[in-house]
């Protein structure tokens, strides 16, 4: 099952995010993710993809973790993983999600478990459900302008 998402503190819009019920976390499609040290101390930088695989800017975060993650092969690996804002069927969520290079994933957003908990019911029939309703707000208003 897909879905639209935007992440306003990355300033990112329409992102597709695929809904996995068997992943635990959810995960973002980042690149050139390091450590660097500032006079603020150590800070997380990595830079967010667009839509279309655009390497947009240059994200920097001083709240960070590091978590070990088993991907979808049974390899675990380290993680970098952050706490920020998801837009998702109208609702505004924070939630974590590692930062991880999805280049070769069909779809730059994996929306886990965790985030999807006491939220949501999946239904695996249906996919957009934000531009479906979106498209019958714009049916609705047409209507009512005849």
């Amino acid at each position: 099952m897909t879905e639209v998402a935007d992440f306003p503190d990355l300033e990112l819009t329409n992102v597709e995010a695929k809904i996995d019920t068997g992943a635990y976390t959810s995960a973002l499609h980042c690149k050139d993710i390091r450590l660097i040290q500032t006079e603020r101390g150590t800070m997380l930088s990595f830079c967010v993809i667009e839509p279309g695989g655009i390497l947009t800017r240059r994200v920097y975060s001083d709240t960070f973790t590091q978590r070990t993650i088993r991907n979808s092969f049974g390899v675990a690996e380290k993680r970098y993983v952050i706490k920020t804002k998801i837009v998702l069927l109208g609702r505004i969520i924070r939630a974590e999600f590692t930062l991880a290079d999805r280049e070769k994933m069909r779809y730059p957003v994996l929306l886990g478990r965790k985030l999807l908990r006491n939220r949501f019911i999946v239904d695996v029939s249906l996919k957009n459900l934000s531009q479906q309703s979106v498209k019958n707000q714009n049916r609705t208003a047409r209507s009512v302008k005849r």
